[in-house]
C-alpha cells in the first residue's frame, strides 16, 4: 500500500515537473517570438525614438506619461508649471517638480554650482552672439548675472521661493533624462524586461536589443559640423542596464587664440569656458542625474570632473578634447573600460 502511495506521488511530481518544464519552453518561445515595437514622435522640442519588447503598440499610454513630464517642466508648454513659477503666478508643485528640482539643487551642490537651472538667461544672451559675432556687453551679463544662482531659489511647502522675482528656472538641461527615466518606470511597470528609451539624445535601456544583443550606443565624434549631418563615431559602448546622456554642442566652436571650445556657459562667471573638453558622456543609474552631471562636467572641465568622479564612483565618464596640438584625444573613468565595445 505504501509502494502504491508512493509511485503515485513519484508520478504526480514528474508529471507537475514536466508541467512547469513545457511552460517554461513556451513562455521562452513566446518570448523570443514577441515583437519589438518602435515608437516615434517630438517631445519638449526634441525627437524621442522608443524601443520595447511587446505584444502591444503602448504609443498612446507612452505618450500621457510623457506629457505629465512637458505639463511640469517644458519651457515651450505656456501651462506647465515651470511656466506659471517663472510667470511668479501661484502654483502648487507637483511630485515631479519637487523631485527633479531637489536632484538639480543636489547636483549643484555636488558641482559647486556647475550645474544650475537658473543659468538660461545667461545662455540665451550668449548663444545669438555666437551666431551674429557679436557678444553680449559686460552690463549685460552682470545684469543677468543678478538674479542668477541656484542658491537664490528653493523649496517653501510645495511653492517656489524666489529671492529675485527676476530668477528663471530652466530645467532642460535634466528635463530630457527625466523624462527618459519616467518612460522606463512606466514599461517595467507593464513588465517589459527589453527596451531602450532615447528622447533627444538621452538613454535609457534594459535587457538586450531586437538582435539578441546588449544594447550598443554610439557616441559622436565632435566634428566642425554646424548642419549636422555627419555622424562618425568616436566609440560605442554597452548601455544595458543603464543610464546615458551625452553634452556638449561641439558642432559649433568658437575660437581663441588658435584653439577650439565647446560654447559652454559657466553661471559663476558669465561667460564661456575655456577648456578644452568637447564632449561628455555620463553613464548612471538614472537618466536625469546622467544628464545633469553630464552637462556639469562641460562647465567644469576635465580636471574639476575627475575630482567629483573620485567623490562618485556610481558615475561612469566618457570626455572627447581637444589636446595641446588641437588633436581629438579621449579619457575616460576606469569603470568604464569593460562599456566599451569598440
Amino acid at each position: 500500500m505504501e509502494n502504491k502511495r508512493s509511485k503515485r506521488r513519484t508520478t504526480l511530481q514528474l508529471g507537475f515537473l514536466a508541467f512547469l518544464i513545457i511552460g517554461t519552453v513556451l513562455i521562452i518561445k513566446h518570448q523570443r517570438n514577441m515583437p519589438y515595437q518602435h515608437n516615434r514622435g517630438q517631445i519638449f522640442g526634441t525627437f524621442y525614438n522608443i524601443t520595447y519588447q511587446s505584444d502591444n503598440d503602448l504609443q498612446k499610454e507612452i505618450e500621457a506619461e510623457l506629457m505629465k513630464v512637458d505639463n511640469t517642466l517644458s519651457m515651450f508648454n505656456e501651462e506647465s508649471i515651470i511656466a506659471k513659477v517663472n510667470r511668479n503666478e501661484k502654483v502648487e508643485l507637483n511630485d515631479m517638480f519637487i523631485q527633479v528640482f531637489e536632484l538639480a539643487q543636489k547636483i549643484s551642490g555636488e558641482t559647486e554650482g556647475a550645474f544650475d537651472i537658473t543659468v538660461a538667461p545667461l545662455v540665451n544672451a550668449w548663444g545669438f552672439g555666437f551666431k551674429t559675432g557679436s557678444h553680449p556687453l559686460k552690463s549685460t551679463i552682470d545684469s543677468l548675472k543678478s538674479s542668477i544662482g541656484y542658491q537664490k531659489i528653493s523649496l517653501l511647502g510645495r511653492t517656489i521661493k524666489k529671492q529675485d522675482k527676476e530668477t528663471m528656472l530652466d530645467c532642460s538641461a535634466i528635463a530630457k533624462g527625466y523624462g527618459s527615466d519616467v518612460v522606463a518606470a512606466f514599461l517595467k511597470k507593464r513588465g517589459i524586461e527589453n527596451f531602450m528609451v532615447e528622447i533627444g539624445g538621452e538613454i535609457v535601456t534594459l535587457g538586450i536589443s531586437e538582435k539578441r544583443v546588449p544594447w550598443r550606443i554610439g557616441v559622436t565624434k565632435p566634428t566642425e559640423d554646424s548642419l549636422n549631418v555627419n555622424n562618425e563615431l568616436q566609440t560605442v559602448l554597452n548601455v544595458t542596464n543603464k543610464a546615458m546622456a551625452t553634452s556638449g554642442n561641439y558642432r559649433n566652436f568658437y575660437y581663441k587664440g588658435g584653439k577650439k571650445y565647446a560654447h559652454t556657459i559657466d553661471p559663476k562667471t558669465g561667460y564661456p569656458v575655456q577648456h578644452s573638453l568637447l564632449s561628455a558622456t555620463v553613464l548612471a543609474d538614472n537618466c536625469a542625474t546622467a544628464d545633469a552631471y553630464a552637462t556639469s562636467f562641460m562647465v567644469m572641465g576635465i580636471q574639476k570632473a575627475k575630482s567629483v568622479l573620485e567623490r562618485h564612483p556610481e558615475l561612469m565618464a566618457y570626455f572627447i578634447y581637444s589636446d595641446e596640438k588641437g588633436e581629438l584625444a579621449v579619457w575616460y573613468s576606469p569603470s568604464m573600460k569593460g562599456k566599451i565595445l569598440e
